[in-house]
């Protein structure tokens, strides 16, 4: 087979493929804007190409792999699109591990935008790849909870270890013979699309409700770029807000600090307000102050 990857659950995926003697890797390609060295590394290892194209459709790039003659080609975390050339080359076609719930979340950071959408689990879903957008049939989907102690750590940590599994579950059934694939339309017909997440959408807006602040800083909390707001013409960057029990419903100025204590700041929101426990920021912060 042929492997296309990329981060933390590519590395975890083809160690068991390396450590499998039933599959056969025949080469490993990784992103042409960020070279994965630790998959480069892992190919020198076990002796196998290492690969790496802008455009993975070129002649150039096609009539390279055909050399190889694989079966079957897998991606993991890979960030071009596969066109119906290269999907039609190996026999049992090319299949995806998408961290989300197909026909739902198609696209790009779905683990922030599950938390964002207040999602109480978030799907890892392997599938065919076909001339659409995470649009295949499924070989294999699976549920995970999310609680309101997850953030975006805790489902990269769930991701990292689960998708991996899944893929290796959906190639086993592939040699076996015992696929059996569904398309998407029997879940829904109609699924969901996720734009990629760019500098400036980590901006916090306070003009929302608690549970809404709440659910976006903990979507893009680190390792992500954290939440972001302004506090008298400085940038503020915070980690981790909480949902104050009891809080009551009444209007103020969003944004605006309430109270502070050794447990943090308490902030107001446009329903209540939350507690601001993980912040950075050198700046002295007053009862009064105001975020925006």
């Amino acid at each position: 087979m042929g492997y296309f990857g990329d981060g933390p659950w590519a590395h975890n995926a083809i160690d068991g493929l390396f450590a499998d003697p039933s599959t056969e890797v025949m080469f490993v390609c990784v992103r042409s804007d960020t070279p994965d060295q630790i998959l480069k590394a892992k190919a020198h290892q076990h002796e196998v190409d290492f690969l790496i194209h802008p455009d993975i459709n070129s002649d150039e790039f096609f009539e390279r792999i055909e050399e190889y003659n694989c079966n079957l080609l897998v991606s993991m975390s890979f960030n071009q699109i596969f066109r119906k050339r290269l999907i039609d080359l190996p026999v049992e076609g090319i299949i995806n591990c998408h961290a989300g719930s197909l026909p739902f979340y198609r696209g790009r950071n779905i683990l922030n935008w599950a938390l964002i959408n207040d999602e109480k689990e978030f799907g890892i879903t392997v599938h065919y790849v076909d001339q659409g957008v995470d649009t295949g049939d499924i070989i294999i989907q699976e549920q995970f909870p999310i609680s309101d102690e997850d953030n975006y750590a805790t489902l990269l940590e769930k991701a990292h270890e689960n998708c991996p599994r899944l893929l290796l579950e959906a190639i086993k059934l592939i040699q076996c013979s015992q696929v059996r694939p569904f398309p998407q339309r029997e879940i829904s017909s109609n699924g969901t699309y996720c734009s990629t997440r760019i500098p400036g959408d980590e901006r916090l807006n306070w003009n929302q409700s608690s549970r809404n602040v709440f659910n976006f800083v903990r979507a893009i909390c680190k390792p992500g770029p954290q939440a972001r707001c302004m506090l008298n013409g400085n940038e503020v960057l915070i980690n981790k807000v909480e949902i104050v029990d009891g809080a009551p419903i009444y209007k103020g100025i969003p944004g605006a600090v309430l109270e502070k204590t050794a447990a943090g700041l308490l902030v107001k929101t446009l329903d209540s307000y939350v507690r601001i426990t993980e912040l950075s920021s050198s700046l002295k912060i007053n009862v009064g102050c105001r975020f925006t």
